[in-house]
């Protein structure tokens, strides 16, 4: 969950700039307290905890990326503390007790029960098992497929690119002249794509980068980006990456897709009615389909 939060630092302890009920919500809705959760502060009285800092630095983390870390603790403090004045003012003047408050109010704690039992779900999911499994599974449709490490000059026109060619029957060195010739944002490294597979080119340049045998360089070619002339390196079958490698890929995996089979799992027991529909009209399905792992040996 991500809340909006702006700080406008000032020379006061007063920084804070606007908070949405779900920051007061995650402050209401927070855990027992452990042995060791350190007493910061006390605001008329009411306790603020090591804890309490921790959480909203957690909920609060895009808004304070920029922050000094020296002062962050330090700031998120002062507004956790501005929060219960704020807090206390608003309880005072019954704020609590309106409909749209208490709209929110359920809004958040259904959002939070969810969050925690997804979450929950998400790392039961996570097993040494599970994640090996995925890993073999991809591993299996790595296996043998063919990759090409090549370099290639890009260039606006057919006559640059047969030019081109010219220079190096004659004897230029490909990567200098891709430095010299080549458009391409990969020029200052020699024009070197490192190694790819079909589907990560343009059909064009791939049907052309595959045929050549390594050492070979071909004759212009063109694509939507202009007109190549490649050279192929080496070539050989790919190999999955290592597990570690790609570990936390998995692992997010893991969770989304465990997470999204409850949520579906939990539709179909649920009985839904579509006021906003016309009677018949089955309600949407939850999505199934959780991001795939990246391909970490991608380069």
């Amino acid at each position: 969950m991500t809340t909006s939060f702006a700080v406008a630092k000032t020379g006061s302890r007063l920084f804070l700039a606007s908070a949405l009920a779900g920051s007061l919500a995650l402050a209401l809705f927070a855990g027992p307290l452990r042995a060791e959760d350190k007493v910061l502060a006390k605001v008329n009285g009411a306790e603020i905890h090591q804890s309490d800092v921790a959480l909203a630095e957690e909920e609060l983390g895009p808004s304070l990326a920029q922050m000094d870390p020296s002062t962050k603790d330090e700031n998120v403090l002062a507004f956790l503390i501005d929060m219960k004045i704020v807090a206390r003012a608003a309880e005072d003047k019954k704020l609590q007790d309106s409909d749209d408050f208490k709209k929110r109010m359920a809004f958040t704690r259904n959002r939070l029960l969810m969050d925690s039992l997804l979450a929950n779900e998400g790392k039961a999911a996570t097993t040494d098992d599970a994640m090996k499994k995925v890993y073999e599974d991809a591993s299996k449709q790595i296996a043998g497929e063919q990759e090409v490490h090549a370099r290639h000059i890009l260039v606006e026109t057919e006559d640059e690119a047969k030019q081109v060619k010219a220079d190096l029957d004659k004897g230029a060195d490909f990567a200098e002249l891709a430095k010299k010739k080549s458009k391409d944002p990969g020029a200052s490294d020699g024009g070197d794509l490192g190694f790819f597979t079909k589907d990560q080119m343009v059909p064009e340049f791939s049907a052309v980068a595959f045929s050549l045998e390594p050492g070979k360089i071909s004759d212009p070619v063109k694509t939507q980006f202009g007109w190549h002339i490649i050279k192929v390196e080496e070539k050989r079958n790919r190999k999955p990456p290592e597990f570690d490698q790609v570990k936390s890929q998995i692992e997010t995996y893991v969770t989304r897709k465990a997470q999204a089979d409850y949520v579906a799992k939990l539709r179909e027991g649920a009985k839904i009615e579509r006021m906003d529909q016309a009677a018949n009209t089955p309600a949407a399905p939850a999505a199934k389909d959780a991001a795939k792992p990246a391909d970490a040996s991608k380069k």
